[in-house]
């Protein structure tokens, strides 16, 4: 008789994975002086963050930050605390883009991977301390870390995470979470292109300011009498400070 017909179930009848851990894509856009440059823009480079193991498996082989999901949370909330442990910060942009769960990417176990990805800035990374499941504790380069043997099949993840923003960073205003509340245009159009160094738009700033379906995503800063706000901090001239609005554009293929 079919068990499920007479509601009966019996937990030893199946096979549970043998742990449900959550994996953490940790990217930020670290900012340098360029040398002997006045008033430029710095260099800006995507990074992701990465531990070294110290125990098996793959001791001494860089990973993803993550831990294993205990019965009295969810995944997410698993993802929540072990970003907070590996950097300090819980209030981020954190979303989950897919599971992993190829037979035999963990030789501990049946092992199924929740990922996450997670946006922060810099600053917040600065603090970052290593726990007692890494030897070390790094942010490097997203070119660099997709050419290295990572643990388990933390290589796809990384690639993953990468396309995920990638195309995120254009259909989205997830660029907020590498810029301060108010920043130039030519700092928006950077962090776009330390995300996708591929993109290229020579006339930007006159497109993301006239252009009618990004009308709402952007406002310029004003001061409290209602005067625009200027920079000229990487400019000799003052630039027109924005800020983007609380507005989330509806996207369609056939608008």
């Amino acid at each position: 008789m079919n068990e499920h017909a007479n509601g009966h179930y019996s937990a030893s009848s199946y096979r549970t994975p043998d742990g449900a851990p959550s994996d953490i894509v940790i990217f930020t856009i670290t900012s340098s002086e360029r040398a002997g440059a006045k008033k430029a823009l710095p260099t800006r480079r995507l990074e992701v963050l990465l531990i070294k193991r110290q125990k098996w498996p793959f001791e001494g082989l860089w990973a993803l930050p993550g831990g294993f999901t205990k019965e009295t949370e969810t995944v997410e909330e698993c993802a929540r605390r072990e970003l907070e442990e590996e950097t300090g910060v819980s209030d981020v942009h954190l979303e989950y883009f897919n599971v992993y769960s190829k037979p035999g990417r963990d030789p501990r176990g049946w092992m199924l991977s929740h990922a996450f990805v997670a946006l922060v800035r810099e600053s917040f990374l600065a603090g970052r301390r290593t726990s007692d499941e890494a030897a070390d504790v790094a942010l490097m380069p997203v070119e660099d870390a997709v050419g290295l043997e990572l643990a388990f099949d933390h290589r796809s993840i990384l690639e993953d995470a990468l396309e995920r923003i990638r195309v995120r960073m254009l259909t989205t205003t997830i660029a907020k979470e590498f810029l301060p509340e108010e920043f130039t245009l030519s700092e928006l159009y950077q962090v776009i292109r330390a995300v996708i160094p591929s993109f290229e738009e020579r006339n930007f700033i006159r497109k993301v300011t006239s252009t009618q379906s990004r009308k709402g995503i952007l406002e310029e800063a004003r001061d409290a009498s209602g005067e625009p706000k200027t920079s000229n901090r990487y400019s000799q001239r003052p630039a027109q400070l924005y800020r983007f609005t609380d507005y989330s554009p509806m996207l369609s293929i056939y608008g």
